[in-house]
This record gives C-alpha cells, structure tokens and sequence, in this order.
C-alpha cells in the first residue's frame, strides 16, 4: 500500500461509485436497492487510498453481535492487504459499539476471503447449503464464521 489508508461512512452521494466497485467485484453483487436500505440499519464504511475509493464494508451489531454484512475490494486492488485493514477498522468498530462476537457469511468458492477471515480468527461454525445462487445457474453453500472481538 503506498498511500494512507482512510475510512470514512458511506452517504447516499456515495451510491455510483460503490455500486461500480460492487458490480465488478461479485457475480451477484448487492443492489442500490439494498445499499439504500443499509444506510438506515447498518453501518457503510467506504476505504480509501489515497484519494481512491478502493472498498467498502457493511456490518450491523445488534446488542452484543455484530455481523459482517459485506466487505468488498476493487478487484485491482486484492492481493495488497487492503482486505485486512477494511476487516479491521469494521471489526474494531463493531467493538466500539459493543460487540463481542462477529458472525459471518461467505460463499464456499471465495477461498481468498475464507483465509483472509481464518487469519483474523474467524472460525467456521456451520454451513448452510444451498444458499447462494451460483454462477452456473445451480446452488453453492455458505460458509459460517465466528469470531470473538478483543480490545
């Protein structure tokens, strides 16, 4: 990473340019749709390099939970470490509100962020299967990760 790291919440002014970054990330990437709701429930972090936008992350904490909603890199910027910060600047932010435990999602196929939660001590807990809709047109399972939140 050559320049600073910053993180900033997302507003609505934000939308296209998340949405850019969302739709060439993902084969089923959230809608505006879905991102308009989230600016009500959850908390949006945007990550930025510089003056780039070069990621976004979602989590929303319910009294001692939070869950990992989204987290998503511009694809030209994965394999630098960027994943990471965004995965720690939310995870230490579900713990400012509190949170003591992080659930998440994940598709059984994305094996680059699988590593990148089980390096951060997320441990998988569960599947659920069938859950996503695959690319071919079948199904995929989900993977569930936990991991407690330390100070």
């Amino acid at each position: 990473m050559s320049d600073a790291v910053t993180f900033r919440r997302m507003t609505e002014a934000d939308m296209d340019a998340v949405l850019k970054i969302e739709y060439a990330a993902f084969s089923h990437p959230w809608t505006r749709g879905i991102f308009l709701d989230g600016l009500k429930s959850y908390e949006i972090w945007l990550m930025f390099e510089g003056a780039q936008q070069v990621g976004h992350g979602v989590i929303q904490v319910i009294i001692d939970e939070a869950h990992l909603l989204n987290i998503t890199v511009k694809p030209e910027n994965q394999g630098r470490g960027l994943g990471l910060s965004l995965l720690d600047h939310l995870m230490k932010r579900a713990y400012q509100l509190n949170a003591r435990e992080c659930f998440l999602e994940l598709r059984d196929s994305n094996r680059p962020a699988y590593r990148l939660y089980e390096n951060y001590g997320f441990n998988e807990i569960g599947r659920r299967r069938d859950y996503y809709p695959a690319s071919d047109g079948g199904r995929e399972d989900a993977v569930v990760m936990a991991c407690t939140l330390l100070d």
